[in-house]
């Protein structure tokens, strides 16, 4: 059964653990360019350095490309209502939490796959 990690370092943690980190790393690589946000997260990337690139594109893309942060969160498909529940006035802040979901449904996509 899946079960929903509380934080980022525990996400990379287990995808690490299950040795699913390359894939949860493809995955992103993915879905950024089905987005038309070119990103490309080497695959010898630490989960440190993974975590903290993703927090600055997010951040860039909220604070200068809004209408693409709204299309990379519809390709990923992040829960529209957890994006609600976010308090946006800080938007570093804002920024770490959505790269936490981002990371959530990219990990429950390669988990899933994995297991079924």
């Amino acid at each position: 059964m899946f079960i929903v990690p509380k934080n980022t370092d525990l996400l990379l943690t287990e995808a690490e653990g299950e040795n699913l980190y390359l894939k949860l790393i493809e995955q992103m690589n993915k879905d950024f360019n089905l987005a038309n946000e070119a990103i490309d997260f080497p695959l010898s990337i630490s989960p440190n350095e993974l975590k903290l690139q993703l927090h600055d594109k997010i951040y860039r893309l909220i604070q200068y490309k809004f209408a693409e942060y709204l299309n990379l969160l519809y390709i990923i498909d992040v829960s529209e209502e957890e994006i609600k529940k976010l308090d946006g006035s800080d938007l570093v802040v804002l920024a770490e939490q959505v790269s936490f979901l981002i990371l959530k449904r990219e990990w429950q996509k390669v988990w899933f796959r994995n297991k079924y």
